[in-house]
């Protein structure tokens, strides 16, 4: 069976999560759904990142224990998992032993390998990147991401030879010139490399938050060195079942923000490991609110629980998978996520489904000939392929629509016997497949119409017209208009 390896970055529980970490989640939940549906043996990580300083900072301004802190936040982000109907198959904390004890093993393998040196690091840091950063990125003096100016740090500090790693990972590249998507991400993370290669502060001297360097009590481990390992300690790297089973990952799925980190300092600790790298690293864009990042710093957010409560969790994520090209940013608006709500999933979707259901408990006799065309599955598992969300979503919809038509053609109000037995049969059937097609998008929807046509969930396997075996009983409508 083929086997696929899916992560999210981890997210920082320094406050609560917002619409752009839900994004995040529910794009990889499609992604995995869908390679469900081919039958594939999916590993869906995602998880929490809590070593952080700025973790802690959050902590004390909330007047509580950063462990109980973090703890409370964390539940926050399993929350959003439940809320969102994400089918992740491991959640993992970076202050859980599992990722702590793995982190100190590779920490100290490498210090002994001579690819971790200590000396002294000065230069620019932002808390709010939880990185050390250049002047010439800088706008204005301030952290393009953050909108905060960084601090002047100089200390003694844990290196990694990074630039060893600089003709190797650019060798990669080549070999692989999909490993960063979209193309564009990959020419950014080229250039940047080309400017070459310095070796990386990879501890913190003087904090008391995080996993403590192995050899040396005054140091702890930098966040982002020991964030990364989160996608094999997951794992049980190095003997765990899971990590023979699924490494390397296939996607890792991350922000724009966050690319360097996975594309450039990921693989070269991989290969200082004498590990594979992940076969693609995905950047996604960013939400935006009036063209601006969401920002939980910022409080420029949109509360993804609230969005759910008011408009329903599947509604939700259809919006955000249809309206907004997966790579690219996009813009959060209200009025949108309303008029796709009325159109196509309550006027389209669910008035489908209500005037098949009507129609099917007027008669007990579903047979005939399939005379509607099957779904253009080739095309909808390319579109997935490519990682074409919002496309794969535009092709299942216009088969919806192609149903609707086939329903007015056919005007089975005005038929009986076996007439009216022929044409609800296509019409169970396509139901039956599109519930299959729009699972991994909207789930709840796809389960709520498999209860009302009596049959279980299918697999792609299962497009196809077969004998209806279903009980059909008309239930709630599925979506209400706004």
């Amino acid at each position: 069976m083929k086997r696929f390896y899916a992560t999210t970055a981890i997210d920082y529980v320094n406050s609560k999560p917002h619409l752009g970490h839900a994004y995040e989640k529910l794009t990889t939940d499609a992604v995995a759904r869908w390679h469900r549906l081919r039958g594939e043996d999916v590993h869906f990580l995602t998880g929490t990142d809590e070593n952080a300083s700025k973790n802690a900072m959050a902590a004390k301004d909330a007047g509580k224990p950063v462990q109980a802190f973090v703890n409370e936040m964390a539940a926050r982000f399993l929350e959003l998992c439940k809320t969102m109907n994400v089918s992740y198959d491991d959640f993992i904390r970076t202050t859980e032993e599992r990722h702590r004890s793995i982190v100190q093993k590779i920490f100290q393998r490498l210090y002994e390998q001579g690819d971790i040196y200590k000396g002294k690091y000065d230069g620019l840091y932002c808390y709010g990147c939880e990185a050390f950063c250049l002047e010439k990125d800088l706008k204005n003096g301030k952290c393009p991401v953050h909108g905060t100016a960084p601090e002047r740090v100089s200390e003694d500090s844990y290196f990694f030879r990074m630039s060893a790693y600089q003709k190797r990972l650019l060798d990669f590249y080549a070999k692989h010139p999909d490993f960063v998507l979209p193309k564009t991400r990959m020419n950014e993370m080229t250039n940047r490399i080309k400017d070459g290669l310095k070796d990386l502060s990879v501890s913190r001297q003087g904090i008391e938050w995080g996993i403590p360097v192995p050899f040396d009590s005054n140091h702890k481990v930098y966040v982002w060195f020991d964030a990364l390992l989160n996608y094999v300690t997951a794992l049980g790297y190095p003997d765990g079942k899971d990590y023979r089973n699924y490494w390397p990952a296939d996607y890792h799925f991350i922000g724009v923000d966050i690319n360097w980190f996975h594309s450039v300092i990921w693989p070269c600790v991989l290969m200082a490991l004498g590990m594979e790298p992940p076969k693609h690293v995905f950047v996604h864009g960013f939400i935006k609110i009036g063209g601006e990042k969401m920002s939980k710093s910022r409080g420029a957010v949109v509360d993804p629980f609230d969005l759910a409560k008011r408009y329903g969790t599947d509604q939700v994520r259809y919006f955000l998978l249809r309206e907004i090209p997966f790579g690219e940013d996009g813009d959060f608006s209200e009025n949108v996520l309303k008029r796709r709500i009325n159109g196509e999933l309550a006027a389209d979707l669910g008035n489908l489904v209500n005037r098949v259901l009507t129609l099917s408990e007027k008669t007990g006799a579903y047979a005939g000939a399939p005379e509607l065309a099957l779904p253009d599955l080739k095309k909808i598992d390319g579109c997935m392929e490519r990682l074409e969300l919002h496309h794969a979503l535009e092709e299942i919809f216009a088969y919806v629509k192609s149903v609707n038509k086939y329903v007015n053609d056919k005007e089975p109000w005005k038929l009986n016997g076996a007439e009216l037995g022929a044409v609800l049969y296509n019409l169970l059937e396509a139901l039956r497949m599109a519930a299959i097609l729009i699972s991994p998008f909207m789930p709840g929807t796809a389960e709520k119409i498999n209860k009302q046509l009596g049959v279980k969930a299918g697999a792609l396997k299962d497009i196809k017209f077969k004998p209806f075996a279903g009980k059909p009983k008309k239930g709630e409508i599925l979506f209400q208009r706004v």
